[in-house]
């Protein structure tokens, strides 16, 4: 006789069935800011926002990969890593991330 199985509910983030909410939220944070300086990194004046969200982003992202608990995370953290990284290099090809203020 088949024994009916208690099967986790299913997550977008979590793959073991447990709650991850520090790791959801760097998760959400890194994609969020790498998608503001990949976008904000096409325009040269809005080089500022670009490499600022782009540090912040890589930094989140670094250390969300350090934590992280699932695939599914770390498959999302790489994508954010990957756009902040992107939108921080063109930020700072654009004027870096003092803008040419500092004497």
């Amino acid at each position: 006789m088949a024994q009916a199985m208690d099967r986790p509910p299913i997550s977008l983030l979590s793959t073991d069935g447990k709650p991850h909410p520090l790791q959801d939220t760097l998760v959400a944070v890194t994609l969020v800011l790498g998608a503001v300086a990949f976008v904000t990194a096409f325009f040269h004046n809005l080089h500022l926002l670009s490499s600022w969200t782009g540090l912040i982003g890589i930094v989140t992202g670094a250390y969300g990969q350090f934590v992280s608990a699932t695939t599914r995370e770390r498959f999302a953290l790489i994508i954010g890593l990957g756009a902040s990284g992107i939108g921080f290099y063109l930020g700072m090809a654009h004027g870096g991330l003092f803008g040419g203020w500092v004497g």
